[in-house]
């Protein structure tokens, strides 16, 4: 199976220097017209600021099956990434690292597609048993799945529902849930997550 083979591709520790261009990635799919729209949102690590954004759409050639979703969504993510003057130095994906059934999630699939740092961040969990985090900003919890350690249960705002955060690629766990709480001072997203939903919904 190719994901299986990709899979293999995967770094799941820390394998990138200094962090001055992150970017998140977001797609949504129009069934209507068979496109899949992309958006990048390029922050700045220090102020979380956004420094350059890109709204494109590519035709749908993958049809929806459930658990290889990336395969849908990674050729427009690709192509809106390529539009970047330069390659962010850390990707933050919308989405399963591997914490997914065959360990090879969207985080995985474009990390390794691209050579990018990445770090996958799910708003719901696909695989896995976790103890519930405390209810305060930074706790935590291991999610394990057929008894391997897959990703952490995070709370980044005090009170909401945590975050999923799994290995993507070159970024180990530890540092991608660090990163992750470092990227969300304020709302449960971390800001380029929000950011890039908030880009990709501007097709109208």
């Amino acid at each position: 199976m190719v994901q299986e083979r990709m899979r293999g591709q995967v770094v799941p520790h820390d394998d990138f220097g200094p962090v001055r261009r992150i970017a998140a990635v977001d797609a949504h799919f129009s069934e209507s017209d068979n496109k899949t729209w992309a958006a990048v949102a390029e922050i700045d690590p220090v102020t979380l600021e956004l420094t350059r954004s890109v709204l494109l759409w590519r035709p749908t050639v993958f049809p929806y099956v459930p658990g290889f979703l990336s395969f849908r969504e990674v050729p427009a993510m690709v192509a809106a990434l390529s539009l970047l003057p330069e390659p962010p130095d850390l990707l933050v994906v919308d989405g399963q690292g591997l914490a997914h059934p065959r360990r090879f999630g969207l985080a995985c699939h474009l990390g390794v597609v691209t050579g990018l740092p990445a770090i996958g961040v799910a708003k719901s969990r696909l695989v896995g048993r976790y103890d519930e985090p405390g209810r305060e900003r930074g706790s935590s919890s291991p999610m394990f799945h057929r008894r391997e350690l897959v990703g952490v249960a995070l709370r980044t705002r005090d009170g909401t529902n945590p975050l999923f955060v799994s290995v993507g690629h070159r970024v180990s766990l530890p540092t991608a849930v660090d990163l992750v709480l470092r990227f969300s001072p304020k709302w449960r997203l971390p800001e380029p997550i929000r950011l890039a939903d908030a880009i990709s919904r501007m097709h109208g």
